[in-house]
């Protein structure tokens, strides 16, 4: 009886994907000249995929420093004097500027070499010299702030990374004080191109030709607006934002004090 129930079992079908052997397998025939090349990464082989290494670099140390000052700016409580070098000129009004600029960066050791023989042959000759100074822009802190006292300037430019910041902490408020119109644009390398130097610390704008004169008071009066007639920016403290973890911290914290006060008050039960 059990002989003929094992024979009368049925075989199961094969499975679709399944293993070694059968016809459904298909062969792939590949083309006789494309070659497959498959790329070795040991050593001497394929030169190996770009990754992102950020995270196992040791950076050099002026950018660590560069990184933990901007985190301590964030988080420490910075006066009013210091905080208001934050307050930077936007992209359109740096591009302004800088094309105002462009226009008058003073001329090299060779340029001027140049002119001042030119102007002393042409007084040897008895002849008047064509070649008059041109207007150009002051740069150096003393120079500047030398320019302002007088009421001379036009426009100050002051760049917002000087190091240590105390070389112009006071240079807007000589500015306020003289009413002389002043601006905060980023980056004291741009400053020091204009110059031919690698930064500077400010500029300052005496006198423009007539064609650029439109542009000068325009812009001097949106400063004037901006930073002069501003009192926010002098009287506004800046830092204090702390981390993510902190912020966390400090809020489950404020949350628990609630509830505290709400069981006190009757309100929870």
């Amino acid at each position: 009886m059990v002989k003929a129930k094992s024979q009368g079992k049925k075989k199961l079908p094969a499975a679709p994907l399944g293993a070694a052997g059968g016809k459904s397998k298909q062969k792939t025939v590949k083309h006789p000249l494309i070659e497959k090349t498959p790329r070795s990464y040991r050593v001497g082989g394929d030169i190996q995929p770009q990754r992102d290494l950020a995270r196992f670099v040791r950076w050099p140390k002026y950018i660590q420093l560069q990184r933990q000052k901007r985190i301590l700016l964030q988080r420490l409580k910075v006066p009013p004097s210091i905080a208001q070098f934050a307050n930077t000129i936007d992209k359109n009004q740096a591009s302004q500027l800088l094309r105002l600029l462009k226009k008058y960066v003073p001329e090299t050791k060779d340029q001027k070499k140049n002119r001042l023989l030119e102007m002393a042959q042409s007084k040897k000759d008895g002849k008047e010299s064509g070649a008059k100074k041109p207007v150009n822009l002051k740069f150096g802190l003393n120079h500047v702030a030398k320019l302002v006292e007088e009421k001379v300037a036009k426009l100050v430019v002051i760049a917002h990374d000087v190091d240590p910041i105390e070389l112009v902490v006071w240079l807007p408020a000589l500015c306020r004080k003289k009413d002389v119109p002043y601006c905060i644009i980023k980056g004291k390398s741009r400053l020091g191109q204009l110059c031919h130097k690698k930064t500077a610390s400010c500029l300052a704008i005496t006198g423009v030709r007539k064609e650029d004169s439109g542009d000068l008071e325009k812009l001097a009066n949106n400063f004037k607006g901006l930073y002069n007639e501003n009192t926010e920016v002098r009287r506004k403290w800046g830092g204090g934002i702390m981390g993510v973890k902190s912020q966390h911290v400090t809020a489950r914290k404020e949350k628990l004090l609630a509830i505290e006060q709400a069981k006190k008050a009757g309100l929870l039960g």
